[in-house]
């Protein structure tokens, strides 16, 4: 199935290429991966729209349809795996047909504050804390990221009937869709924390969740346990003649992976509280509240499924009865690259898209590329990933304002693998306006029905090179970049045609640190154009998806 479509998408896009033959006759599977950052709804917006630009059952022809079914693996963390959870246990629904139906993510009004009916908000509370009285009642600490959870999941699982409260990730090995290889194996990240503390280090222990594990790649834990049997006590890995199932909810884990928002006392104060009615406001801290001793306990996972491990290094996760968790870009990398540059997946392309807000004016800058790259030279590090510049070079050369590739010949990436193809070829997208100012505040949790949609356009239009009226050759690119790896396998030069796309979008090493005047997008995809050409608020795109 992913094959095929990887074969259709090329054949579509590159001249006087045999795709059939060149997939067929590979080295090895030739495997895409996406990477959707953190970000709040911002985050999960503006990749959804960039999703549905790779997404073969998205209405109209963005070029690029068909790369979400070529993808193997579908990465997200924070507010990118609101989108990338939503979905996954929707039996991987579509964009398209969530804005049809309308039923999920329905934003207009605020998570705490539902329908904006008092009757209706009274009900959505009591039902809420019930459902964390019963985990209580079956012998498990409840903590406030299971909280932020039931609230996730009354808006990603609207369509069920229960809003996913028996939901498990694990239940994906049994979807249909899953089974047949019709979507990517999904990922979701979350970060390790010092015990008893807010304090997240830079090297701190990345988690995996996957329908199949939950662990860590890292040294410093090195192993996975079934997710299924999560909530089992273990003692290195055997547990005590009792099993348990049903702790992997996935509204649960969507929570703990944006567990940022768990800060509460921040969380609490920043909301529109007075947007709750008065009679219900006090039921709504209390479900924030209840669950914990210490602030310090909103995230963690006890009994801990890594307790006593002989594998690992790292004493305050294997000598602690309590796994200690926070959201999934809290380490700097919110782009969940991690899981998708281990060697052993053996991924050729990986798209990066960037939706957080590293700038004061809400853009990112590149930030968790360069601390991705670094990480692996740490003690942490088994991940492999290209050469990045600095923030002001990505800047300067305009590499946040449209598309850039890193990692392009694999002869310079000898110094980072012996091979050098072995390291997997960045396509980074970020965050930047076209047809709207689509970089809302992280702490932004309702959004009227318009916004929803306009930040999802603009996604759209990052992805798709404002539906291909700045480059009508983008498709072509992105085709060359996923076929890059493999013909440096098989030593096979690239076509002219590719060469000009690689001249235009790779990275060449340049370093660039002249000052300039903030940042300006042009319509064009500059960063540094003069001020009457930059900033455009309203455009008639070419190609809507709603």
């Amino acid at each position: 199935m992913i094959f095929q479509k990887i074969k259709n998408f090329l054949e579509s896009k590159l001249e006087n290429f045999d795709a059939s033959n060149f997939v067929e006759n590979a080295s090895r599977p030739i495997r895409l991966a996406i990477g959707v950052s953190g970000g709040g709804w911002r985050a999960a917006l503006v990749s959804a729209g960039q999703l549905a630009a790779f997404d073969d059952r998205t209405r109209g022809d963005s070029g690029l349809a068909g790369i979400l079914q070529s993808a193997t693996y579908l990465s997200g963390l924070s507010g990118g795996n609101w989108l990338t959870g939503t979905l996954a246990m929707n039996n991987f629904t579509s964009i398209q047909q969530i804005l049809d139906e309308g039923e999920i993510w329905n934003l207009e009004s605020s998570a705490l504050n539902p329908q904006w009916d008092l009757n209706y908000t009274a009900e959505y509370y009591k039902t809420i804390r019930q459902d964390l009285d019963d985990k209580k009642k079956a012998g498990f600490p409840v903590t406030t990221s299971d909280t932020w959870g039931r609230v996730t999941s009354y808006t990603a699982f609207a369509k069920m009937k229960d809003h996913g409260v028996s939901m498990c990730f694990s239940d994906l090995q049994n979807f249909d869709v899953f089974k047949n290889h019709e979507m990517p194996m999904p990922f979701s990240l979350i970060i390790n924390r010092e015990p008893n503390s807010f304090i997240v280090g830079k090297n701190a222990t990345v988690l995996e969740v996957n329908p199949f594990e939950f662990g860590s790649w890292d040294p410093s834990l090195r192993q996975f346990t079934p997710i299924k049997y999560l909530g089992t006590e273990l003692d290195d890995g055997v547990d005590n003649g009792t099993c348990v199932a049903g702790f992997d909810n996935a509204g649960y884990l969507m929570g703990t992976s944006s567990s940022l928002y768990n800060l509460y006392h921040d969380f609490l104060d920043n909301l529109n509280l007075t947007a709750i009615p008065e009679s219900v406001r006090e039921t709504a801290k209390s479900l924030f509240k209840y669950a914990y001793d210490k602030e310090t306990q909103y995230a963690f996972l006890e009994p801990n499924p890594f307790y006593n491990s002989h594998l690992g290094y790292a004493e305050d996760i294997v000598k602690n009865e309590t796994l200690f968790m926070a959201d999934g870009g809290e380490d700097g990398e919110s782009i969940p690259f991690h899981p998708l540059i281990q060697p052993s997946r053996g991924v050729d392309v990986v798209f990066g898209l960037d939706n957080g807000q590293d700038r004061p004016e809400g853009w990112p800058n590149g930030t968790t590329l360069i601390n991705t790259f670094e990480r692996q030279f740490s003690k942490q590090g088994t991940g492999k990933f290209p050469y990045v510049p600095d923030q002001q070079t990505l800047l300067n050369l305009n590499m946040t304002a449209k598309p850039a590739f890193f990692g392009c010949d694999a002869k310079n990436l000898t110094s980072i693998s012996e091979k050098g193809h072995d390291v997997p070829l960045v396509i980074y997208l970020a965050n930047r306006p076209f047809s709207f100012w689509s970089n809302t505040t992280v702490m932004k949790l309702n959004f009227q029905e318009w916004e929803k949609r306009g930040m999802i356009q603009n996604g759209y239009e990052t992805a798709t090179r404002l539906n291909g009226t700045l480059d009508s050759d983008w498709p072509t690119c992105v085709a060359c970049a996923i076929i890059r790896r493999e013909q440096e396998r098989q030593g096979i030069e690239q076509s002219d045609q590719c060469k000009e796309c690689f001249e235009e979008y790779c990275w060449n090493g340049e370093i660039n640190h002249n000052s300039i005047a903030g940042v300006n997008f042009t319509d064009i995809g500059l960063t540094s154009g003069p001020n009457d050409s930059g900033n455009r608020k309203v455009i008639e795109p070419s190609n809507q998806i709603y």
